[in-house]
């Protein structure tokens, strides 16, 4: 690929003019954050072992005490695992929003998928028929109720945390698939329908008609940027699945409200009637019924995005609405990389 030329070539045009300049803003409206040069810069930066061991560190040190101060106060030895775990996650994200400019991609993917809602329905009743069958059946199964009745609110959590996690890192592995599939089919007439309506139309058409500037070969879309286009997809992917899951928690709490007496629940995890708390006004409304339900909604988490990716059916109606998204990102970065670098060498002559 050719080399890239020095971000102050730029600025030999008027802000207003520039299409680089114009691009830039689009990229980050767009979130695609790290096509733009000085934050991916700033980003790379950002993640040296300088300036992430000691903030690791220290989060880890206040998670340890927090989890611990919470584990002696409740008595559960789990609580401390589970409150460290949550806090470096949750430590690992604000990061990622504020230091390393992650937030215009979760913003943009999040925004992507509010607007997509009336397209999920479709899709969940082709997804959720078939796992409310099968996970029925191990609701109201006794063995189901014994296990989440006997753990403690913190192993509980774990538990949905480790789902959460493997569903996250299953999609991160699986869907720079997509990403390969359209930078490998970049062509002049995919540039040119990718850059319509963007600041690159017209240097896009210029370029294409250029038989010396071979704007697609800069199509292949690598470290930062391959990146971006693997988070955005993630975050869409996941906020869907994490939809699906409540409605079968939202379900399941329904269901067992109105078939799981207390009797039923008392016989089933070994609890005395007494001993189960319960919501008031809504006797069958209790604790048990909660964790059995946010147990198999986890469970159907994991399900969910394991299925959305691997099912042909599935990815169709997942991933139509976001490749035009992927295609038009990987068209105007190809055509943005082809003026840096037609502008450095004019500038090199």
């Amino acid at each position: 690929m050719p080399s890239r030329p020095s971000l102050p070539l730029r600025g030999r045009h008027g802000r207003g003019d520039d299409p680089l300049e114009r691009t830039d803003s689009w990229f980050l409206a767009n979130g695609l954050s790290y096509f733009v040069p000085e934050k991916r810069t700033e980003a790379r930066a950002a993640l040296s072992p300088r300036r992430t061991v000691p903030r690791l560190l220290l989060v880890a040190l206040v998670a340890a005490a927090g989890g611990g101060a919470l584990a002696w106060v409740t008595g559960q030895v789990s609580a401390a695992p589970a409150v460290v775990l949550s806090l470096v996650i949750a430590a690992t994200v604000v990061y990622a929003l504020t230091v390393l400019h992650a937030r215009p991609i979760v913003t943009w993917a999040l925004a992507r998928t509010v607007a997509g809602l009336r397209s999920l329905l479709p899709l969940a009743t082709r997804a959720l028929p078939l796992l409310l069958v099968f996970v029925t059946f191990l609701f109201i199964n006794a063995e189901v109720w014994q296990l989440a009745a006997e753990l403690e609110t913190g192993a509980l959590w774990l538990v949905v945390l480790l789902f959460a996690v493997l569903a996250v890192a299953f999609l991160a592995v699986r869907l720079p698939e997509e990403v390969d599939k359209v930078d490998d089919e970049v062509d002049d007439a995919f540039l040119v329908r990718a850059c319509a309506g963007t600041p690159l139309e017209a240097e896009c058409t210029r370029l294409v008609a250029d038989p010396d500037a071979d704007p697609a070969s800069y199509a292949t879309v690598t470290g930062f940027e391959r990146a971006n286009l693997v988070a955005f997809m993630v975050v869409i992917q996941a906020a869907q699945v994490l939809l699906m899951a409540g409605g079968v928690l939202v379900f399941f709490l329904l269901f067992g409200a109105l078939t799981m007496g207390v009797d039923v629940q008392s016989a089933w995890t070994g609890l005395e009637q007494d001993d189960i708390t319960k919501l008031p006004y809504l006797v069958q409304v209790s604790v048990p019924l909660g964790k059995v339900s946010l147990f198999l909604a986890a469970f159907s988490l994991l399900y969910l995005a394991v299925s959305t990716v691997t099912d042909d059916t599935y990815r169709e109606q997942f991933f139509g609405r976001v490749t035009r998204e992927l295609e038009r990102a990987v068209g105007v970065r190809a055509v943005y990389l082809a003026l840096r670098h037609e502008r450095g060498a004019a500038g090199q002559e």
